[in-house]
């Protein structure tokens, strides 16, 4: 499959109280164009991340409100669009009106990320944003047949980048993984949510061999 093709199955999801930012307009923030903008920024960046070695793929649990319901980027607010896009060398226009929106874990992930070098991919199990049914601008997690159609599009893209590892980020994408028949080792690191961030933190730094903020190197 091909990053276009890729894409156009991601776009053509859809499940009651879910919004697709590949297909979907939020009326409150986005501009009129903003699903077609999502949707050739992601398919630009998996273009150029099948043309290098793929060290990980980061997958989360789902797309947030404050983050990737906006920018259609997983794991990655407004505020990090650029930031996500430069490590891919590809422009990604901000698709939403107003000032930029910060989410927290969003925050956290790009800290760390900003300190590795090597190419790695952000993913969500359900790679939709699902909402509470009497509003759009909340989260809730994901049911089994969400869940389904992510693991689909998750095996998909682990086909098509081939990544060294994988990283679930929280309990919740880590069990998904853990079910995969894949090539791929697996790691399990904490979620940065819900007072987990120092752990979340120390995880990665250890898996990648990251000075600690004291500046000493922690060893595997």
């Amino acid at each position: 499959m091909r990053p276009a093709q890729f894409v156009s199955e991601l776009s053509s999801l859809e499940f009651e109280n879910t919004f697709n930012p590949y297909s979907n307009t939020c009326d409150a923030f986005d501009f009129e164009d903003a699903p077609a903008q999502r949707a050739q920024v992601l398919t630009n960046i998996l273009e150029a991340a099948v043309l290098v070695e793929v060290d990980a793929i980061w997958v989360g649990r789902d797309l947030g409100y404050r983050g990737g319901r906006r920018t259609g980027l997983a794991l990655t607010d407004d505020v990090h669009i650029d930031a996500h896009a430069r490590r891919w060398g590809v422009p990604a226009p901000k698709p939403t009106r107003g000032g930029a929106v910060a989410e927290r874990t969003a925050a956290v992930i790009w800290d760390v990320l900003s300190q590795i070098n090597e190419a790695v991919f952000l993913w969500n199990v359900f790679p939709l944003h699902p909402h509470q049914a009497d509003d759009p601008f909340t989260n809730r997690s994901h049911n089994a047949k969400e869940r389904r159609a992510g693991e689909e599009l998750l095996l998909e893209l682990i086909l098509l980048l081939r990544p060294k590892r994988l990283v679930g980020i929280g309990n919740d994408a880590a069990a998904v993984l853990y079910r995969m028949d894949s090539v791929s080792e697996i790691t399990k690191v904490r979620h940065p949510s819900y007072g987990g961030q120092t752990q979340f933190l120390y995880e990665v730094r250890e898996l990648y061999e990251l000075e600690s903020p004291t500046g000493q190197r922690l060893l595997i």
